[in-house]
């Protein structure tokens, strides 16, 4: 089992380190110069210089992208005599970060935070932003997945008990559709029928965020009446997924010797269904979910933009389009380490609860 979970880590260590690679090497090859953008007209070619050099952009790209990997590593070298840009480490003290030994008079090895660099713009800490910017985004997903979960679930039992029937025709229907139609599609047509067509009967509006101010200057408060679109649209795509698994899973389930020796026992049909097929028939459901859970988190994005809704998908595209490449390549490595940090947990959840996952 030791080694199961070491190859599980090395790998998912391998996969974060290319999706790094990649997203470095990328952004650092788009057009467009950061400091240009920073300085906006009143740029100079001095001024330009100094800022790439603050900046580190004035280095080989090589140089620069060992630089981004020993920012991003825990455990890293620093020069403690050159605190530029390193906001953990100057001269006289060490601030966020333990030291573990020196290698030379001026390097040592420190154990800190991943450092994700600051924001083009507004000069604040990359990790700060996101951290601000992930409740939102948690708390769509979390709803969106208890949303396709229950309907999921629901409808697909209705499916299974009444097979070939025209309940069993609109969950086909339903589950086809969720597949096939873009998120950014469905958010838009679910904010126009519902909160513009339908407003006057739903209440609901097309934009709005986690937080709303207070009309008569008492601070925020959290508005759920704006999740309930976005959380429905986001759920879309894994309740037809749902639907489908639960409803062969539940098919399979009832063919099973074990409930039809509960029919002749006398047990009424809804006893046989809640107490013996149903919790059976959840097992590759709640494994589907968890996979899913993650993914939701990273496919937010064009729900988020649609509905306004602040969270990190929303950061990362109003980044994207002033050019603050610190802020969307710190987006996309953190919701990369969720995704990697979820499948590797539900690979080891695999192989503690089915020995056999551990030979693959």
């Amino acid at each position: 089992m030791l080694r199961f979970i070491i190859k599980r880590l090395v790998y998912g260590i391998a996969v974060m380190l290319g999706v790094i690679t990649l997203i470095f090497f990328l952004f650092n090859v788009l057009p467009g110069d950061p400091a240009r953008m920073m300085l906006g007209q009143r740029a100079d070619m001095a001024s330009v210089e100094a800022i790439n050099k603050d900046l580190g952009r004035d280095k080989p790209i090589l140089t620069q992208y060992f630089n981004y990997l020993n920012d991003l590593s825990p455990i890293s070298i620093h020069n403690i005599n050159n605190n530029q840009s390193y906001w953990y480490l100057n001269t006289e003290k060490y601030v966020h970060c333990t030291v573990l030994f020196k290698i030379s008079k001026e390097n040592v090895v420190v154990l800190k935070y991943p450092y994700m660099r600051r924001s083009y713009q507004s000069k604040r800490q990359v990790t700060e932003i996101l951290a601000s910017a992930f409740p939102a985004t948690a708390l769509l997903a979390f709803v969106a997945m208890i949303f396709a979960f229950i309907v999921g679930t629901g409808l697909g039992t209705l499916a299974a008990i009444y097979k070939n029937s025209i309940i069993d025709r609109v969950a086909l229907i339903i589950s086809v559709l969720g597949m096939s139609v873009p998120s950014f599609f469905a958010a838009i047509l679910i904010a126009w029928f519902f909160a513009f067509v339908l407003a006057n009967y739903t209440g609901l509006n097309m934009f709005g965020s986690m937080y709303t101010i207070d009309d008569f200057g008492n601070g925020e408060y959290i508005d759920f009446k704006n999740l309930i679109l976005p959380a429905i649209t986001l759920g879309i795509r894994p309740l037809a997924v749902i639907v489908q698994l639960m409803r062969s899973s539940m098919i399979d389930v009832l063919s099973q010797d074990y409930i039809r020796t509960a029919k002749a026992k006398g047990l009424s049909f809804y006893k046989v269904i809640t107490r013996h097929a149903f919790k059976n028939a959840l097992n590759p459901v709640i494994t589907a979910a968890s996979g899913w859970l993650a993914s939701l988190l990273a496919g937010a994005v064009f729900v988020e933009y649609v509905f306004d809704w602040k969270g990190i998908g929303v950061t990362m595209v109003e980044a994207l389009e002033k050019y603050d490449f610190p802020v969307v390549m710190g987006g996309v490595l953190f919701i990369s380490i969720i995704l990697i940090v979820i499948n590797i947990f539900v690979d080891i959840s695999y192989a503690l609860i089915d020995p056999r996952v551990k030979l693959q």
